[in-house]
């Protein structure tokens, strides 16, 4: 074979090579400490890039049907916006006085941000990059949750012990439900129409009915650690993963009969965690690693060293689509 063919041939097996790593699904981890994301190639279960972003990062989401990560950055009180492609912050977007919670749109046209200390929810259009009216919230709103339909943006309203339910249409409060004691993370369940809240200082999760129009209702409150703080659906949405800060644990709930089946110990005061495919990741933020986990039975399968101080507040397992 002449020479040009094989450089040719190898030419495109380089490409290739290139379009599946910027297609495989990537964990986005936010180090409080080391002020950057650890960026985790799932398939080769190792980070694969790390990139610097403002201070303190707490939230993160990633947007795939866009391509974009979103991070949020109390202490710059900015939004770092991180290219899937090229695994590199492409804009940084002021974000009122310290965003937490957020989450944007299934489509990833929309970004919402909750604002803790000016107790606001922050909107921005995502393809320009600009601030949309924020809506007034009570106090200390942490966790953002956008329902299925992109209609309903869900908010911790962690000081008043409840949960508000914005409409995107109206950019109003809707509804409000009474929850436990300083709900923080939330979790939607879009095939049973429920969301979890994560209350930190009453230790349980409380399944929100959100399947009618206009009220929110408590059917049943879990009993799981100490300082519930993220959750994620695993096993085909058959079981419910929360990771309990205070007790160095995850509990594990069975979703449909609503109980804890197992708490799993050996973590390092764990906060987030996401599902995909057959494995659970739950961050350590004492031990500064992901701990990943067989979503069956719960086994800790490695441990992948992250940046100092982990994080990983929100959905932060994502694939871009292909260019």
């Amino acid at each position: 074979m002449r020479a040009w063919a094989r450089a040719g041939i190898a030419l495109l097996a380089g490409a290739l090579a290139a379009g599946a790593a910027a297609a495989a699904p990537f964990a986005y981890i936010t180090n409080q400490g080391s002020h950057d994301v650890s960026v985790i190639d799932l398939a080769a279960q190792k980070v694969v890039a790390t990139v610097p972003v403002g201070r303190a990062p707490a939230g993160v989401v990633a947007a795939s049907r866009t391509g974009r990560v979103y991070v949020s950055n109390p202490d710059s009180k900015s939004i770092s916006v991180i290219d899937m492609h090229t695994q590199r912050v492409v804009a940084t977007l002021p974000a009122g006085s310290g965003p937490v919670g957020i989450d944007a749109s299934p489509d990833g046209t929309r970004l919402y941000v909750a604002d803790w200390y000016a107790n606001q929810l922050l909107a921005f259009d995502a393809a320009t990059a600009s601030a949309l009216p924020p809506v007034a919230l009570g106090r200390a709103p942490a966790g953002v949750a956008v329902d299925a339909a992109g209609a309903t943006v869900y908010v911790a309203e962690r000081d008043d012990d409840s949960v508000a339910a914005v409409d995107v249409a109206t950019g109003r409060v809707r509804a409000r439900v009474k929850v436990g004691t300083h709900p923080f993370a939330l979790l939607l369940d879009a095939r049973r129409e429920r969301l979890y809240a994560l209350n930190v200082l009453s230790d349980d999760v409380s399944v929100v009915d959100t399947r009618s129009g206009r009220d929110l209702a408590v059917i049943a409150t879990v009993k799981v650690g100490k300082a519930p703080y993220g959750a994620a659906l695993a096993n085909a949405g058959a079981l419910l993963y929360v990771t309990n800060q205070h007790d160095d644990s995850v509990s594990v709930v069975d979703a449909e009969r609503l109980a804890t089946v197992r708490t799993l110990p050996g973590f390092g005061y764990p906060e987030g965690v996401a599902a995909h495919g057959d494995r659970v990741y739950v961050v350590n933020w004492m031990d500064d690693d992901v701990s990943v986990l067989d979503a069956t039975s719960g086994r800790t399968l490695t441990r992948i060293a992250t940046g100092k101080n982990s994080r990983g507040f929100g959905a932060f397992i994502g694939a871009p689509d292909p260019p």
